[in-house]
């Protein structure tokens, strides 16, 4: 599915977070359905109340978004694209508010967190936790006051007519999201060169090694790794790995080699890597 091909697309939060914004980026024409919590993004997917979701898989600075790793795992859906957005925090307030009028600004805790060095600054400033990075721009707008500031998205200002008053907020420059395309069904892609996998190992002495080995003797780069507990297994976990695809046949010859002796693989998704 082609950017700006009309679609509907289910994103975790409220108009206006930075989901909202990945989409807006990379599906201008899509109707967005946003959702409360990850699971009811899932389930607008497999109810076909949205023909996709967009979920935000790791951030640069806070690391992965383990919630969607395990409904990855959960789900039989299909990742057929990813996107990166450069994560860029601006200072949200009601319009004609001074920077001087803010005692306290509300923002989702990872967004808190990546703003550290404008807290100590600006000592006089409370940080308060909010659900929701658009979530508290919605709340501050509401609420009127002038006393009050929320750290979001650009697409907030848009959305809750806020004004910005400081913007890039943000610690590290380098502060990147990457998000899934998730869709019910596989999309064939010829430019397709990376591939995601879920992969349960035996809880043996040297299986990881032997796991990773497969791709090593066929010099296959992975370029991801992330572990998760299994659900209803105790200490028994997932092992969700990313790694290139530059050769198809050295490719599934390595995933054919890693079920011999992994309690399940499961491919999530061929796509074409993000730049």
């Amino acid at each position: 599915m082609l950017a700006g091909t009309l679609m509907k697309i289910a994103i975790q939060g409220e108009l206006g977070a930075f989901s909202h914004e990945a989409c807006q980026k990379n599906f201008p024409k899509a109707e967005v359905v946003p959702c409360a919590v990850s699971s009811e993004v899932f389930e607008a997917l497999e109810s076909g109340r949205a023909d996709a979701a967009l979920i935000p898989i790791e951030n640069t600075l806070a690391g992965p978004v383990v919630v969607h790793y395990d409904l990855l795992l959960e789900h039989d859906f299909h990742v057929n694209a990813e996107f990166r957005l450069r994560i860029e925090h601006q200072l949200l307030a009601v319009p004609g508010t001074t920077f001087a009028d803010i005692r306290e600004v509300l923002s989702h805790p990872v967004a808190l967190d990546q703003c550290r060095k404008f807290f100590a600054k600006n000592k006089k400033i409370r940080s308060v936790s909010f659900y929701d990075t658009a979530g508290a721009a919605r709340h501050v707008i509401e609420e009127g006051k002038t006393s009050q500031a929320a750290i979001a998205s650009r697409a907030a200002a848009e959305v809750y007519g806020a004004e910005i008053l400081k913007s890039n907020l943000e610690d590290d420059a380098r502060n990147y999201t990457r998000f899934f395309l998730v869709e019910r069904k596989a999309r064939a892609s010829k430019d397709a060169n990376k591939v995601s996998v879920a992969v349960g190992l035996p809880n043996k002495p040297g299986m990881l090694f032997k796991a990773l080995s497969v791709f090593a003797l066929r010099e296959i780069d992975l370029t991801k790794i992330e572990s998760r507990p299994v659900r209803g297994r105790p200490w028994e976990y997932a092992f969700f790995l990313d790694f290139l695809e530059t050769d198809r046949k050295a490719a599934e010859n390595a995933l054919r080699h890693l079920d011999e002796i992994a309690q399940f693989v499961k491919v999530l998704g061929r796509y074409k890597a993000s730049e």
